[in-house]
């Protein structure tokens, strides 16, 4: 067979099968890339949410750590009365900037409990709202007889 008899051929079966194969093993490929961005993205995503819980955790211990070495001073604490009482607004205002649409609430005990709950709520992007609430049991000085 000469070159020229060789371009008038029929092509065979299998022409343009590996062209097909090349096709499929990229869009395998395209699909495995495409499920890591969303896995990447969703990684994310819970690594900022579980950041902002850890937040809410510290800070509601670093409100009880106030409450214990401030102890005299507890019913300054008071949602109502914080924000004339500087540790108390200092703190408030770390929440409102650690937290995102942060708001903090401390109630104070009942006359059987005697537990302070400090209760901390935010929203996190996708608007779902979030809290975090602890309990404390505070001593307060007792008076000394004169």
């Amino acid at each position: 067979m000469n070159r020229a008899s060789r371009e008038h051929e029929p092509p065979s079966p299998a022409a343009g099968f590996i062209l097909v194969e090349v096709m499929i093993s990229v869009l395998i490929f395209i699909v495995g890339v495409l499920a890591l961005v969303g896995l990447q993205a969703r990684m994310i995503t819970a690594q900022t949410e579980a950041k902002v819980r850890a937040d809410a955790g510290n800070l509601a211990m670093e409100l009880i750590a106030l409450l214990h070495t401030d102890a005299s001073h507890v019913s300054s604490y008071s949602t109502s009365g914080c924000d004339g009482y500087a540790p108390c607004s200092a703190w408030k205002a770390k929440v409102a900037s650690y937290l995102p649409n942060g708001t903090a609430t401390l109630t104070p005990p009942t006359s059987t409990s005697g537990d302070y709950t400090v209760t901390l709520q935010w929203q996190v992007a996708r608007g779902e709202t979030h809290r975090y609430s602890t309990t404390t049991r505070i001593k307060t000085a007792a008076a000394t007889p004169s």
